[in-house]
């Protein structure tokens, strides 16, 4: 596709195939000017700066009209930004009966002459990021205190108050994955049953109160026990939460998104770490150990947050309003615009309603997806990456003689980078609509910063410069947000979006179950054997990513292929009446 810039207009080739659905094209800028057919982006006919054919003017007229143009491009309809495909008849009415069928809840406002302003939109944008991602972030958050503050604990002494050694606590990181992994799917239908705003809060009550619980271990078995029931009570959380972040934003805007909202990953671990500061010095006849003091109070922060989520979390666009909150979160206005924007970017989005629960069948169908089975395998191998060196790294930096203040503190930078670099790979994932080559980066930074824990010979002996090399690995950007996009983009219904969400994440436990058991007792402390087993997962990763996206662009190709091939009349006969569902459908395409 060429592009020709002239003053304030922009040309574009007219399109040589016929228009796709708006959810095939991703990475759209949201207050882009545009055209799809080969016109100028907004009225030109009288414009001197964009019609170079146009004679004369003087240069006051000059600046006045190139002044219009400008005024003419910052208050353009922001609803330019997607194709409106629901303003072809036979779609409108193929995709309204659609909507009718499954009753989705924000079917009513479907209005295909519906426009809007950039400034409008930016206004509902700023409202779901504080209201919508803020929130989701807050709950993340929550979730992982209760997950990485054994870390802290392990630098208190943990293992030894209860007795334990280290390929305990192997054991118990692994029962927690294998229940993680175990409720994953069933904790998704669940949610979308019952709906996302009500067991999203129960989740996180629940977990808490385990999580308190924690702070009464006196041995392994209760160690297990917690680690069980911590792991049932979390699995599907994350699945669930993106896919209620899913409802309010377009696929263009939710990489982004899910960045910010992944930060919470690596961010929990410098809080926790300046909390544990603090938290692991408290001491008394009742508790009197620090640990027991960390799980315990960083529990009851979890169950406030929790509650919080029971009164705040809104099932749909158009679902916000409660009785401690009359006018709900948006305008009827606002909702009708969210509502449009959205399905016009994806409009399978409103194939089911957000209650309606996935059967047997639609399951089966979901999790057999070749396609997206290349996203989950890619997630196994990368999310392995530097696991286990980042579960150890406290244990690591005891064993070279800091103190335990020291071993938290020290934890900080490379969490503090890892955010950063998140934030970058997901603007480049976006801004480059480049999936597979951002997450290529990732096992490619892991396999060089492998290679001197192997080469080097003072590995573990060099206190800081073991330190250095240590930070620089665990700084990379993790693969989460990009990923579950990835999926999200390339599911193209509602039912496949929501077993993808859990189903990948049901693969990143698999990845976290294997990456828990690579470093042994026996090959401690240079950990030799599980570097080099790292060193060869990642170069497996990095092919496999790049196989992935090789892959899509032939299914892209061949989907294109048959479509071209097709008369106008007979690819509006396909919409309507094929048997091929999701992104199996010959007008759908993939990202990469």
């Amino acid at each position: 596709m060429e592009y020709i810039t002239v003053a304030m207009g922009t040309w574009r080739e007219p399109e040589t195939e016929h228009l796709l659905p708006a959810s095939m094209s991703e990475g759209k800028a949201a207050d882009e000017v545009r055209q799809t057919s080969g016109e100028w982006s907004h009225d030109t006919s009288d414009d001197i700066h964009t019609n170079p054919s146009r004679p004369g003017g003087n240069d006051d007229e000059k600046k006045t009209q190139e002044f219009q143009s400008v005024v003419d491009i910052e208050s353009a309809t922001s609803d330019d930004s997607y194709d409106n495909l629901f303003q072809d008849p036979k779609k409108l009415a193929y995709y309204s009966k659609i909507y009718e069928d499954s009753q989705y809840e924000c079917r009513h406002l479907l209005d295909p002459n519906l426009t809007w302003t950039t400034q409008e939109e930016k206004k509902i944008l700023r409202k779901n990021d504080w209201k919508v991602t803020f929130f989701a972030f807050c709950c993340f958050t929550a979730l992982n205190f209760d997950r990485y503050n054994l870390g802290q604990a392990l630098s208190d002494n943990f293992l030894q108050d209860n007795k334990m050694t280290t390929n305990d606590y192997n054991l118990g990181q692994t029962i927690n994955l294998i229940c993680f992994l175990a409720s994953e799917l069933p904790s998704q239908l669940i949610s979308k049953k019952l709906g996302p705003e009500i067991w999203i809060p129960v989740q996180m009550v629940a977990w808490s109160i385990v999580s308190m619980c924690q702070a009464a271990i006196t041995n392994k078995k209760g160690y297990y026990a917690t680690r069980a029931l911590l792991g049932l009570f979390q699995g599907g959380f994350i699945a669930d939460i993106c896919l209620w972040m899913s409802y309010f934003y377009t696929g263009p805007e939710l990489p982004l998104r899910m960045g910010i909202f992944y930060i919470s990953n690596p961010m929990t671990q410098v809080w926790t770490a300046l909390l544990s500061l603090g938290l692991l010095k408290i001491k008394n006849n009742t508790l009197n150990h620090g640990w027991q003091w960390l799980f315990l109070l960083e529990g009851i922060g979890t169950f406030v947050v929790g509650v919080a989520a029971f009164f705040h979390m809104s099932p749909s666009v158009v679902k916000t309003k409660k009785w401690f909150r009359p006018k709900g979160w948006y305008t009827e206005r606002e909702e009708k615009i969210l509502v449009n924007k959205v399905l016009r970017d994806d409009p399978t989005k409103g194939s089911m309603a957000n209650h309606t629960p996935v059967g047997l069948k639609e399951l089966f169908k979901a999790l057999c997806d070749y396609d997206l089975a290349w996203i989950y395998i890619m997630r196994i191998l990368v999310d392995i990456g530097a696991s286990p060196t980042q579960s150890y790294l406290t244990l690591l930096l005891r064993q070279m003689g800091f103190n335990t203040l020291e071993t938290n503190a020290l934890t900080i930078p490379y969490s503090v980078i890892s955010c950063i670099l998140m934030l970058i790979s997901c603007w480049v994932s976006e801004r480059f609509n480049e999936r597979a080559l951002t997450l290529a980066f990732q096992p490619f930074w892991v396999m060089i910063c492998l290679i001197p824990f192997l080469a080097w010979k003072g590995f573990m002996k060099d206190q800081w410069g073991t330190y250095a090399l240590l930070t620089v690995l665990l700084s990379h950007a993790p693969s989460w947000p990009i990923s579950i996009t990835w999926c999200s983009s390339n599911s193209n219904s509602v039912r496949n979006r929501t077993v993808s969400a859990a189903v990948v994440n049901i693969f990143s436990q698999v990845a976290a179950i294997i990456a828990a058991n690579i470093y042994r007792k026996d090959d401690a402390p240079m950990y030799r054997r599980g570097n080099k087993d790292l060193i060869g997962i990642a170069a497996g990763a990095l092919v496999w990513t790049m196989l992935a996206r090789c892959w899509f662009q032939w299914r892209n190709y061949s989907n294109s292929k048959k479509w071209n091939a097709m008369t106008k009349e007979e690819q509006d006969d396909y919409m309507v009446n094929t048997k091929d569902e999701g992104n199996k459908r010959l007008d759908f395409r993939f990202v990469y």
